[in-house]
């Protein structure tokens, strides 16, 4: 690795070393009144910076203490593992993994934040070209050769054959190397980055092209190896540790460190494209919401405990609205009402959801001004209610409501696709009558039955939402149920019980951005490893203040596989 030189002052002690890099010193001040004044501010702002620094790295040491006992409890664990309590262990071993995997991936943000304040504290500005500064940490840095068995691409970088500053012939002097490795669909690949340097046979200028932008800056990683990593984890619910070992069989060492590494950077890379979906998403005039427990390790004592991840859908086509369809997943480390408030606070519209108590307060009017949100209540819940009841006791009362219901959602077949007004149409010829009866028939019930019996508890729960239950046979936008919503959380479930939790409060949040790119990816017909390795390519360098053109609907013209949503 090349040694970068570093200040001249580099033999001073902190404080003065800074000191003598900020001040001016031609235009200092006469009287020594001023002359203190700014000796006094200077060291107090490099006494601050020392503090962030000895913070920083407190942090860092932290973080490594409790990774080296993570892996020494791992390695006693894997002795251990035989006999009777084998399979206990097993669980408690990917708990562990679980952890060690996320604190993996925290410990380099915080390490690139240290590095970033030592730089900011001790560099000045360079006083000749070339003159840079390296912490000792970055000088020990290496990099671990590719796999020699890997098919290679070469991707060479031609500058211009013309010498910029006079016209003469250019003459090849040299050229740059840099691998990159990348998966592309089915295989791995080494991209070889070829940089040729020319030099004027005239004037001797020297041209080179510069190295394209990687997702990850001086990484090893193309864009097709990130996507495929986050599909891994996130759509195909592998945790890291379980896809090093796949690719070891491959004959490729990725240790989990590395890629835990890599997920927590793309993850802050693509935060705003999260957000620009968010922002979409909340625009709507209606929103189906739901959430689902996820299991959280606890720091410290190894226990998990209950977090929420909580899913915001947009979606038009059931009525064939213009807007394409949405999704964006918050975390919150438990249910209190004020999370989903805090992520709809700037919402105005229809909210189709449960029962929930913490949505309630957006439904009520302020100040006696009227709410800026309406409830849409779920048939499929109310139905879910009667299915229980009917499955265990095979009630009549049951029954005759499952199947009355069941003719409701037939309707909502038939007008599936159709426009608000088509809809509207046939819930008032098709699906009111039904509905007025299905009041009358449960109010009859009830009084046949004893009222603390569980399907007299299904009756109350219907007829207390009656108002929000029919709202949709009004408004043609509006569903019959939250479906919807309970489909996007699918996925989620379905991590859930693979890797069993998350592996801390950080990890969820993670979780929650990383899905909401994946599933709006394949809610507008994309493959979601194809989207996400497409944005990795371009996301570097492309101006935030164009960042919509990354968003699915937009970039999905130049994908050429698409996947059912």
């Amino acid at each position: 690795m090349t040694q970068v030189r570093g200040s001249g002052c580099s033999n001073r002690p902190p404080l003065l070393r800074i000191w003598a890099m900020r001040i001016d010193l031609a235009n200092l001040p006469a009287d020594t009144a001023s002359l203190h004044e700014i000796i006094a501010a200077q060291v107090a702002e490099a006494a601050a910076r020392e503090a962030e620094l000895v913070a920083a790295k407190a942090g860092l040491m932290a973080k490594a203490l409790e990774l080296d006992k993570l892996r020494q409890q791992i390695a006693w664990l894997r002795r251990q593992q035989f006999g009777r309590s084998s399979e206990k262990i097993a669980r408690t071993i990917e708990q562990l993994e679980l952890k060690l995997e996320e604190l993996e991936v925290e410990t380099p943000a915080l390490s690139a934040a240290n590095d970033a304040s030592t730089a900011t504290a001790v560099t000045a500005p360079a006083s000749s070209a070339g003159e840079q500064s390296s912490s000792p940490e970055q000088a020990k840095r290496f990099r671990r050769a590719l796999p020699a068995h890997l098919p290679s691409r070469n991707v060479v970088h031609e500058p211009s054959c013309t010498c910029p500053a006079c016209g003469g012939e250019m003459r090849k002097v040299g050229e740059d190397v840099t691998e990159v490795l990348d998966y592309i669909p089915g295989r791995f690949e080494v991209v070889r980055h070829i940089r040729t340097a020319l030099s004027c046979r005239q004037c001797e200028k020297m041209v080179q092209s510069p190295m394209p932008s990687l997702p990850i800056e001086r990484g090893q990683a193309g864009p097709g190896l990130l996507a495929h990593i986050l599909v891994g984890k996130y759509c195909d619910h592998l945790p890291l540790y379980r896809q090093s070992g796949i690719y070891a069989r491959d004959g490729v060492e990725l240790d989990r460190a590395t890629m835990a590494s890599w997920v927590g950077k793309v993850a802050s890379l693509t935060a705003p494209l999260v957000e620009k979906v968010a922002e979409h998403v909340m625009a709507a005039e209606k929103l189906h919401a739901d959430d689902t427990p996820v299991p959280v390790l606890a720091p410290g004592n190894g226990k998990t405990k209950t977090g929420r991840l909580w899913v915001y859908l947009r979606d038009e086509r059931p009525y064939a609205g213009a807007a394409p369809p949405a999704v964006v997943y918050r975390y919150s480390p438990d249910r209190k009402g004020e999370h989903p408030r805090t992520h709809l606070a700037g919402f105005r519209g229809f909210l189709q959801a449960d029962g929930y108590s913490g949505f309630g307060p957006l439904y009520e009017s302020k100040n006696g001004e009227p709410a800026t949100v309406t409830e849409v209540a779920c048939w499929a819940h109310v139905r879910r209610n009667f299915f229980d009841i009917h499955a265990e006791s095979k009630a009549p009362i049951a029954g005759e409501a499952l199947e009355r219901i069941g003719q409701l959602f037939d309707i909502e077949r038939t007008a599936m696709g159709r426009s608000p007004q088509q809809r509207l149409l046939i819930r008032q010829r098709a699906a009111r009558p039904l509905i007025n009866d299905l009041a009358a028939f449960l109010d009859a019930s009830l009084a046949t039955i004893s009222g603390r019996s569980e399907l007299a508890k299904a009756i109350r729960y219907a007829r207390s939402r009656w108002v929000a239950l029919t709202r949709y046979l009004d408004d043609g936008t509006l569903e019959i149920s939250n479906n919807a919503a309970e489909r996007a959380i699918r996925p989620l479930a379905l991590g859930r019980k693979n890797y069993l939790f998350a592996g801390s409060d950080q990890g969820g949040e993670r979780a929650a951005a990383i899905y909401t790119l994946i599933e709006t990816a394949k809610l507008n017909g994309l493959d979601p490893e194809l989207y996400l390795r497409e944005i990795l390519r371009r996301i570097a360098d492309h101006p935030i203040n164009r960042i919509s053109e990354l968003m699915p609907w937009n970039i999905a013209l130049a994908m050429p596989v698409r996947v059912a949503a």
